[in-house]
């Protein structure tokens, strides 16, 4: 568990396929069913304080309790995704962590000296990164998305190995 941010959920993706990725995953890793979003204009998203039209897809999909979110960026729009990418790098891009109480964390992150780098509605990223993969992501458990983490690890639970890319939507998971 980490001292500052909490316990670690999970651990989050940037890739250029995300088609290419949900298969490798599913069938080469056996880790599943992935929930796919379809790509959307994610609503509010700020990249450095500033609006950002960043379009995105993603899918999330779990192995026990620890649950794995694969991103593609899908236009130019700034984000750390962008950078990340245009910084040839692929895999491996934060940690997350879901937390009870998002304006309290944020409160207590911040104190610590760590700043927003990009953010929109019930997430936030954290300028941690002194290489790939540390960048830190609070998570709001009242959000849309927290709110099905724990329907998805059910479903992993006992995965046959069938249906292995899902919808993403209302009651699919």
């Amino acid at each position: 568990m980490s001292r500052i941010f909490g316990q670690i959920r999970q651990n989050g993706y940037v890739v250029r396929d995300l088609e290419a990725a949900m298969r490798h995953w599913t069938e080469k890793l056996g880790v599943g069913p992935c929930f796919y979003l379809e790509p959307t204009v994610v609503d509010g998203f700020t990249f450095r304080g500033q609006p950002s039209p960043v379009e995105m897809s993603l899918a999330i999909v779990n192995s026990g309790t620890l649950q794995f979110e694969l991103i593609q960026q899908h236009n130019d729009a700034p984000s750390m995704y962008r950078d990340f990418l245009d910084a040839g790098h692929e895999g491996l891009h934060h940690l997350g962590v879901v937390t009870a109480s998002m304006d309290d964390d944020q409160k207590r992150v911040e104190q610590a000296g760590y700043r927003i780098a990009q953010a929109g509605p019930g997430f936030a990223y954290y300028e941690t990164e002194t290489f790939p993969g540390s960048i830190m992501e609070l998570i709001d458990a009242s959000s849309a998305g927290a709110r099905r983490f724990n329907e998805i690890e059910e479903a992993a639970r006992d995965w046959d190995g069938r249906d292995p890319i899902r919808p993403l939507v209302p009651g699919s998971a």
